[in-house]
């Protein structure tokens, strides 16, 4: 079977607004060959709805400044969709690096 050329994410939690459940400061995980999801920690499924529309490009390199989601520092900035106001949840936002980038 032939070697993914697909870029490693490492996902970090960088922001909590308001209470998260699930997510402590700086957790981190993964997404490796552009779709294994690796975690040693609960997940969440508001988190993941908010990776998934752009977890395939960043993994095949296109840049997050391309997606207008980060600086010209390769990591790109998403945050969950949980409504933290209306659910007294937490919001989260998540720094994306794209590991191996060149």
């Amino acid at each position: 079977m032939a070697k993914s050329l697909a870029k490693t994410l490492k996902i970090k939690a960088l922001e909590i607004k308001g209470n998260c459940p699930e997510y402590k400061l700086g957790q981190v995980f993964y997404i490796k060959e552009g779709y294994i999801l690796e975690s040693s920690n609960k997940l969440c499924m508001y988190s993941l709805a908010s990776i998934m529309p752009y977890y395939i490009a960043l993994s095949r390199g296109i840049t997050p400044q391309a997606l207008n989601l980060g600086d010209k520092n390769n990591k790109a900035y998403i945050q969950c969709l949980d409504p933290f106001e209306k659910t007294h949840g937490g919001a989260v936002t998540f720094e994306i690096t794209i590991e191996n980038f060149n």
